[in-house]
C-alpha cells in the first residue's frame, strides 16, 4: 500500500510542478504582452491611392521595432475618426498617429488621449489647436512652390484656376502659399478656384464641365493632388482641351504619371511615402519609449509650437520621370508607358 501511496505522491508532485511551470510560462506571456509597444494608426480613408503605401510601410518598420499596431479607417467620417481615437485610447496605446480627416476637429479627442499619458502624432496633416507630440509631412510650401515653377516655366501662361483639395486639411492652405507666392512673382492671374470638399476629386471634373467658358480663358490649372488632376484630365478630354492646358498635380498616382507621358498633365510632385511612413513609425517608437524628438523646427497649430519633422519632396515631369518614379521602384516602367505606342 505504502508503495502506491508513494507513485501516487510522485504522480502528484509532477503534474503540481508542471502545471506551476505552465502557469508560470503563461504569467510571462502576459507579462511581455503588456511591455509590447502599442501603436493605433487612423486612416482618414483609402480613397486616395497613396494612404495604402503610407499604411503597409508604417505597419512594417513598426512590427521590425518590436511594435504592434492597431489600423483604423475612418473612411473620410470625422466622427468615425473621433470614436476611433477614442477606442485606442481604451486600448492603453502608447502611442496614436493621426491621418486627421478635419484638422479643427480633434483637438478635444487629442486631449483625451494626452490626459492618458498617450503620444499623438500628426501625420502628414496638422491637428490644429491640440499640441501633438509631433507633426510629420513634407514640405507642403515647398510642394506649392514646385507646382508653381512648373506653371510658370512656360512664358505663355498668363491665367491660371486652382482646384484645390479639402479646405478642413491644413496642407490645402500651405500648398497654396507655396503656388501663390510663385503666381504673384512671375506676375500671373489666378482666375478663379474652388475646392474639393472631402477629398473628393469628382468634384473637380464637374467643375471642369460646368465652368469650360472660365477653362477655355484659362493657361493652367493648380490641382489639389493627382486624382483631382486625374479627373480634370478626363473632363478636358470630354471638352477636347486635353494637352492644350497645362495641368499639374501631387502625389505620383500612377494614372498622373501615365498622363505626364502621354502629354496631358504637365508635371507632379512625388512625395517618397515609404520615407514618410518609416520615419514616422520609427519615431512613434522613439516617443513610446520616452525618447524625446529630434528637430529644431517648430510648426505652430494655432495654439502651440509643435516640432516638426519636414521631408523634402521631389518635381517630376517627363525629363525625369525615369529616374525618379521607375528607376526609383514607385511605379513600374510598363505600367507608366501602357498608353504610350514604342
Amino acid at each position: 500500500m505504502r508503495k502506491y501511496l508513494t507513485i501516487l505522491l510522485l504522480i502528484l508532485l509532477v503534474v503540481l510542478t508542471g502545471c506551476g511551470k505552465n502557469n508560470k510560462v503563461a504569467e510571462e506571456k502576459e507579462e511581455n504582452d503588456n511591455d509590447s509597444i502599442k501603436i493605433g494608426i487612423s486612416f482618414d480613408s483609402f480613397v486616395i491611392e497613396r494612404w495604402e503605401r503610407d499604411r503597409d510601410v508604417f505597419v512594417s518598420t513598426a512590427k521590425d521595432l518590436g511594435a504592434e499596431v492597431n489600423v483604423q479607417n475612418a473612411n473620410g467620417d470625422v466622427n468615425e475618426q473621433i470614436a476611433q481615437i477614442e477606442y485606442l485610447i481604451k486600448k492603453k496605446m502608447n502611442v496614436i498617429v493621426v491621418i486627421a480627416i478635419d484638422g479643427n476637429a480633434l483637438s478635444n479627442v487629442v486631449q483625451k488621449a494626452k490626459n492618458a499619458g498617450i503620444a499623438v502624432i500628426s501625420y502628414d496633416r496638422l491637428i490644429m489647436n491640440a499640441d501633438t507630440d509631433m507633426y510629420i509631412s513634407f514640405d507642403n510650401e515647398a510642394v506649392g512652390r514646385m507646382m508653381g515653377v512648373a506653371v510658370s516655366g512656360d512664358p505663355l501662361v498668363r491665367k491660371v484656376i486652382m482646384v484645390g483639395g479639402s479646405q478642413s486639411d491644413n496642407n490645402v492652405s500651405m500648398v497654396e502659399n507655396g503656388f501663390e507666392q510663385v503666381m504673384a512673382e512671375k506676375d500671373i492671374e489666378i482666375i478663379d478656384r474652388t475646392y474639393c470638399d472631402g477629398w473628393k476629386a469628382e468634384i473637380g471634373y464637374d467643375y471642369i464641365n460646368e465652368n469650360i467658358s472660365k477653362v477655355d480663358a484659362a493657361d493652367a490649372i493648380m490641382c489639389g493632388n493627382d486624382d483631382i488632376a486625374t479627373n480634370v484630365v478626363r473632363a478636358l478630354a470630354v471638352n477636347r482641351r486635353a494637352g492644350d492646358i497645362i495641368v499639374v498635380g501631387q502625389d505620383a498616382d500612377l494614372t498622373a504619371c501615365q498622363h505626364i507621358v502621354e502629354g496631358t498633365q504637365k508635371m507632379t510632385v512625388y512625395k517618397p511615402v515609404e520615407k514618410l511612413a518609416s520615419e514616422a513609425a520609427q519615431y512613434a517608437v522613439k516617443l513610446a519609449q520616452g525618447e524625446g524628438i529630434d528637430t529644431s523646427l517648430k510648426i505652430n497649430d494655432g495654439s502651440y509650437d509643435v516640432p516638426y519633422v519636414a521631408l523634402q519632396p521631389i518635381s517630376v515631369n517627363r525629363d525625369n520621370i525615369d529616374d525618379v518614379i521607375i528607376d526609383g521602384g514607385f511605379h513600374l516602367k510598363e505600367d507608366v508607358y501602357l498608353n504610350v505606342n514604342k
